[in-house]
């Protein structure tokens, strides 16, 4: 069955926090905007506005990169707590509390 991987959820949560871990890196502002328009390159897209107003705002924060173990993309702005997940070619959305929390555990872990 193609979802029995899913079937142990914590176990899926302990993959994806030791990705993060491995992959997380600070990315530039420059960067951002390069994965910015890969994720949301038609003009009129509902978050495409929120995600670069929130750059052009905070040019100076430091903003975090990370991937899952399935590939998955994280994006993270620690100092608003906000995030975005995508996984190229397949989908996006807004970072929940579980990712939140796993990112902020990794930044405290580079520190």
């Amino acid at each position: 069955m193609p979802f029995e991987k899913f079937n142990d959820i914590e176990h899926v949560r302990d993959e994806r926090r030791q990705a993060i871990n491995k992959t997380i890196k600070t990315i530039s502002v420059e960067d951002l905007k390069k994965i910015g328009e890969e994720v949301f390159h038609d003009a009129d897209e509902p978050w495409r506005d929120t995600f670069f107003q929130l750059i052009t705002e905070n040019t100076g924060a430091a903003f975090h990169h990370a991937i899952t173990s399935e590939g998955i993309v994280v994006l993270y702005y620690r100092d608003k707590d906000k995030g975005l997940w995508y996984l190229p070619g397949t989908g996006k959305g807004p970072l929940g509390p579980n990712g939140r929390q796993m990112m902020k555990e990794a930044i405290e872990g580079q520190q």
